[in-house]
């Protein structure tokens, strides 16, 4: 028995987060496109694993000073979500 399965580790887990063919745009991209919907400022900006996908969580505080997280697929740059906090 391996170390990662004595842990229970996924290695499909893995795959997404280190492999380049998973992750198709950068966080740097991914806040590009946040703004491109909610303009402001990027106060936060997060690659997560969400319902069997990856998805950026990018939180934007515009001039107005609202709070959006914008969600964003990972894999192909599509805006999932725009929500209010």
């Amino acid at each position: 028995m391996t170390n990662h399965n004595r842990y229970n580790h996924n290695h499909h887990w893995d795959n997404h987060w280190q492999n380049p063919h998973y992750r198709r745009i950068t966080i740097d991209q991914a806040m590009a496109i946040a703004l491109e919907r909610v303009p402001g400022q990027v106060v936060k900006a997060e690659l997560d694993y969400e319902d069997g996908m990856l998805v950026y969580e990018v939180d934007v505080r515009t001039m107005e000073g609202y709070k959006y997280e914008v969600k964003i697929d990972a894999n192909t740059g599509a805006v999932l979500k725009v929500k209010l906090d």
